[in-house]
Formats: structure tokens, sequence, C-alpha cells
């Protein structure tokens, strides 16, 4: 606002208290009637005195007047009369009748009228005065704030407490930080390489603007950064800053979100004219999906957030980015924005910040690794192959999982074995030694995991299985059995989702061949199943009968991936009569494997009850008849369920 607006918001103000002071002058404090005194000659008193009426006389010597009363309290009347100068028994026929007398004042309702008109006019009047002169100067003084100092926090006005109802009125609650302040620069960001190239010109055109505009280029305004959680969005935002040597506004679209209507609009122009006085600058808005969602002609609309997301419009469309302005929004629902914000001109760049792949995954371990004390035989390679789709906050938590557990088991150092278990903590959570289940259950679950591990093993295109355990975990998954794959590969064939189809119907497979029984254990492995089968028909065209044709769409790409059927409902449930043939296909295959290798599958269960947990190469050998002496035919073990990454969840009833 300009200075005449700010000065027409103080009249505003003004007025709307001097209203307020009214409502509470006409229903705080009603209309204050006085008392009013009677005056009665002197032998009306005389006479009042003797029938006892009079309660309390007054003696007035300098005025030669008597004040008196009759009745108490609210019934109370006042009466004023001369006295008679003949009259010498007016003491002693006061005394006669127990009439109080003094030469005070009778003390009645009017006595403190000064001081009761004082507080219902004066103090609110003086309130209003001193709120009027604060405001005036929160005015002047928010003209120069903004060339104060490299480091502000626009947030609650200038009142004590931070009353933004005045003062703080549609600010934007930015932050400006400097250089210094960010701490963050490329070297801090890893596994996102294509992500910095494209940042690292924009911090180029900041840093040397006269290169560029010498050829005539121009700053592209603004950079959406697009991905699923935790892969660094803000970290790179900031790392841009710290390169670029420029201030660096970073605020959540949601601190533009309010309940009236014109207030986030508000905020939208003061934080735009803030970046406008501090260019070169950076200007971040995380989340931005939160306050530029899609238009739509519906019936329920949010005016207060359409007007928001029209003033960004604006905004974005009016600053001069010869100034070196750059606008990064970062979102993991891109298809939530508005079209009107995507297009070139507003955000020219769409920049994605993806999932780290194994080399990606190996330099994020790497960065964090050097924060921790690791023993010099550290293998990250293993742990990176071990993660696939783990993100760089993911990674960066296995980490720290693992110095956690170095110190819990006394260690200086973090060891392999601390990252290996850190890896199964952050994908199936801590050991829960409390769990106890019968001996007949854990031959079950013993069954259960190798007959997942055997399915692997005997189909050419699965990954080697890594790691089989019957451990209970926190997540409520009672074990697993892990595969690692040897080469990170982006693409499956229908072959391999047909064998992956095949280990995951493994386990209740083997449990239908031993015990002509089902169990419960089973419920996680159907569910992902379930979901391969239908992704094969409706997403991949892998499905002999629909062929090449999109039957569903995919909803929140960064945020799960859940999909959406796009035909008829007759076409939906042919759609479930393939998914379940495909499943089926695959259970029958798992139960051929199994017959096939049913006295392997006896004796590495057994040998899995008493372990409890065996590695890879463990079973390879004893799968391949290479010998592993000793095995015994009964033991104890602790029960599971469950198969790679987090396979089965204790979902009984």
């Amino acid at each position: 606002m300009n200075q005449k607006k700010k000065r027409q918001s103080m009249i505003l103000y003004v007025l709307i208290a001097i209203a307020v002071l009214l409502v509470l002058r006409t229903v705080v404090y009603p209309t204050f009637d006085t008392q009013k005194v009677s005056e009665v000659d002197y032998s009306t008193f005389v006479s009042m005195v003797g029938d006892n009426q009079v309660t309390q006389v007054q003696l007035d010597e300098n005025n030669k007047t008597i004040s008196f009363k009759t009745g108490d309290g609210d019934s109370a009347t006042y009466y004023k009369t001369n006295q008679f100068p003949g009259d010498t028994d007016l003491v002693k026929r006061l005394t006669e009748h127990n009439v109080p007398f003094s030469a005070e004042p009778v003390q009645n309702s009017n006595s403190n009228l000064g001081w009761i008109v004082l507080m219902i006019y004066g103090l609110p009047i003086l309130a209003l005065v001193l709120g009027g002169w604060l405001l005036n100067r929160q005015l002047k003084k928010s003209m120069t704030d903004d060339d104060e100092g490299p480091s502000m926090n626009f947030g609650g006005g200038g009142f004590p407490g931070g009353f933004g109802g005045l003062g703080g009125f549609g600010k934007s609650g930015a932050k400006v930080v400097a250089q210094k302040a960010t701490g963050v620069t490329f070297k801090d960001v890893a596994g996102q390489d294509e992500a910095k190239e494209s940042l690292e010109e924009i911090v180029s055109f900041l840093e040397k603007p006269k290169r560029y505009e010498s050829i005539g280029a121009k700053l592209p305004r603004g950079a959406l950064l697009v991905g699923p959680p935790g892969t660094g969005k803000t970290l790179l935002a900031k790392a841009v800053a710290g390169e670029a040597g420029v201030p660096f506004f970073n605020i959540a679209g949601s601190e533009f979100v309010e309940m009236f209507v014109g207030r986030g609009a508000a905020k939208v122009r003061d934080l735009f004219k803030q970046a406008n006085e501090k260019a070169p600058c950076i200007v971040f808005i995380d989340e931005i999906d939160t306050v530029g969602k899609r238009r739509d002609a519906g019936l329920t609309t949010n005016d207060e957030r359409e007007q928001t997301l029209n003033q960004l419009l604006t905004e974005m469309d009016g600053f001069d980015n010869h100034k070196g302005i750059v606008v990064l929004g970062a979102t993991n629902r891109p298809d939530t924005l508005d079209q009107a914000l995507l297009r070139p001109g507003r955000f020219d760049r769409r920049i994605p910040v993806e999932l780290p792949d194994l080399a990606g995954r190996k330099a994020i371990l790497l960065l964090h690794a050097n924060d921790v004390k690791m023993d010099s035989d550290i293998d990250l390679d293993i742990i990176a192959r071990a993660t696939p789709g783990a993100s760089g906050a993911d990674l960066s938590n296995i980490i720290n999982e693992a110095a956690l557990r170095a110190v819990r088991m006394g260690r200086q150092k973090v060891s392999q074995e601390d990252l290996t278990e850190a890896v199964e903590v952050v994908i199936a959570g801590e050991k829960r030694k409390s769990t106890v289940l019968s001996e007949e259950e854990k031959k079950i679950v013993s069954y259960h995991e190798i007959g997942h591990a055997i399915v692997a093993a005997a189909q050419k295109k699965q990954a080697p299985v890594s790691k089989i355990t019957i451990v209970p975990r926190t997540s409520g998954a009672l074990g697993y059995t892990m595969q690692v794959e040897e080469d990170e590969h982006f693409l499956v064939s229908k072959q391999e989702a047909m064998e992956q189809l095949s280990v995951l119907c493994g386990g209740r497979a083997s449990e239908e061949l031993i015990f002509k029984e089902i169990t419960t254990g089973a419920s996680n492995d159907i569910e992902r199943a379930t979901k391969l089968a239908r992704n094969m028909v409706t997403q991949y065209g892998m499905s002999d009968k629909f062929g090449m044709v999109a039957l569903g769409e995919i909803n929140n790409r960064y945020l799960g991936g859940n999909s959406d059927l796009v035909c008829s409902e007759g076409t939906a449930q042919e759609i479930d009569i393939e998914v379940q043939n495909l499943v089926e296909t695959a259970h029958q295959n798992a139960l051929r494997i199994l017959k096939e290798n049913q006295f392997k599958l006896h004796e590495l269960a057994r040998y899995l009850q008493v372990k409890e947990t065996i590695t890879g190469e463990e079973f390879m050998r004893l799968f391949k008849n290479e010998g592993l002496k000793d095995i015994p035919q009964t033991g104890a073990s602790q029960a599971s369920t469950s198969q790679a990454s987090e396979t089965e969840k204790d979902k009984k009833q």
C-alpha cells in the first residue's frame, strides 16, 4: 500500500474504534441518571425527624445548610434545608431520635460521579488517542523497514506480542536470509546432478547477467522443482542462493492462505515488493500447490485462495527479470497446479528432482558418511544396491540409524553390520523380541519364507536372494526374504513381471503344499501381487486380452501413485477376471517349482528354524547341493512371514 492508502486505513481504524466506544457506552455503561436533592423548609425537616424518617444528617456550618436523607440503599431520598439560627436543641433532638449526624458530607451515589465519568469517557478516549499514535508510528516505520538491514522478519506487525491485526495486516511473513545464513552450496547436494546443472545456469546468470544480456538471453522468471518427498527440493533452492550469494526469501505456500478475503493477496504483493527492493535475489515458495491449485468452474470455490493465486500470477508477470529476481517453487503434486501458473513467462522451467539411481544413492551415502566415524572396510555399494527406491532423506536416516546402533553396541565407529541392520530398521522396523510363537507357527513361517526364496532362485530373471530371516519386526513384519539386484535396470519385461508374481505367491504355495492349509501370513503377498497384476493389465499393456490399451491413469505420481480405472463398468469386470487369471497362473507356477524342489524345501526350512537368519550365500550353497553339514531335524526359532522389501505383515485377526 502507498502512503495515501495507509492514511485511509488509519482513519478507518479510528472510526471503527469510535463505533466500538459508543457501543460499549450504550451496552456496558447504561445512561447514568444523577440522584436529585429536594429542598424543603426547616419545619418539614423537624417534623420528619420527629417521625423517625431521617436516617442521616450532615451539618454544613460554612453554607449554613443541613443535608439529610430518608431511607437506605437504593430507596434513599436526599433533602436539603437551611439552618434555623434559633434552634439550639437540634443536636439534642437528633440524639433523642438516634439520627446519625456529622460535619462530613453525606455519602450517596453521586459522590464519585467525577471518577465514574472519567473512567467511562476519559480512559477509552485516552486509549484511542494512544492507539492512533502507535498506529501512525507503525505505518511510518513500515515504509522504511526494508532498508534497515539484510536480515529481517516481516511477521507480526509493530505491536508488542506480534499483534498483527492492525500494523501487521497484509505482511508476508517472508524471511530474508543472506548467503551466510543458508549455509548450503551445491557441494552439500548429491544424487541430483541433472537438477544441479539446470540450477547452475540460474546461478551463473545472477552472478554475471551481462554475459547473457549481450546475446539477448533472458533470465528465467521461475523454475518449478518437482519430485517425491525427501528428494532435496528445498535443499537445492537453498544451494542456489548460497552459490549466488544473494538474499533468499523462503516462505511456505500455506502462509499465504488466510481466513479473510484479500489478506493472502496482500501478502503476495508485500513479498514481491521486498524482493524487488533486494534484487538480485531468490524467492522460494515451498509446497506451492497449497496456493496454486487449479481453478475450476465448480460450485465450491474459495475466493481467498483464488484471489491469492491471481495476485501471484500478476506479480510473476509484472517484475523486471533483468533485476535478477528468480522465483523457485517446490511441489510433489504438479498435476494439481493451475495451467496459468505453469506457462512460460512464469515458471519457465520444470526441473524433476527424482529418486536417486544406484550411483546417486552411493553418492548420497558417501556425503552423509563423511559426517560419521566409519570403519575403514565399509562398503557403501552394498547398501546402495539394497535400497532401491530410497530417497535422500531415507539414506540420511539409514546413516544416522547405523551411528545410533554403533553407540548402543558400545563401538566408537560404525561397522558394516550397523549399516546392514539400519537398512532393515528403515524397511521393516526394529527387531521385536517380545513376540513368541508356538512351535507349529514357527514351522509354518519357516516353510513360508523358504518358499519365497526357492521360487526366486529357480527362475532366471529374478534378483538373487541376499537374506532370509524369521525374526519379527516392529513394523508388523514377522520376517522377510530380501532380494538385491546385482545391477540396476529400469525396464521390466512381461516375463520378469510374471516371475515376480510367482515369487510373491511362493509363500502361500509352500503352506498349501506342505501343510494342506493356508494362513493369514500371505496377506501382504496377496496385496502386492494383485496390485502388480492390475498394473500389468491397466497400465503396462501386458494382457493378451486387452493388449495395448490404457485402462487406468495414475494420480499423485509422487505421493503413492494410486491409479483409477478409465473404462466402462463392463470392462472393469473383465479386468478383474484377467487380474485373477494372471495371479492364478503365477500361483500354479510357484506350486510347480516347489514340488520339483520339495526335498530342498524341507531341508532349508529346518535349517532356517534353527538359524533364524541365513545369508544368501548360505541359502544358495545348500540349494545347489554344495553342502551344509549338520542340518538339524528340529529346532526352535522365532517366527515370521514377509518378503523382499517388507513382504508380509502380521494381519492376524
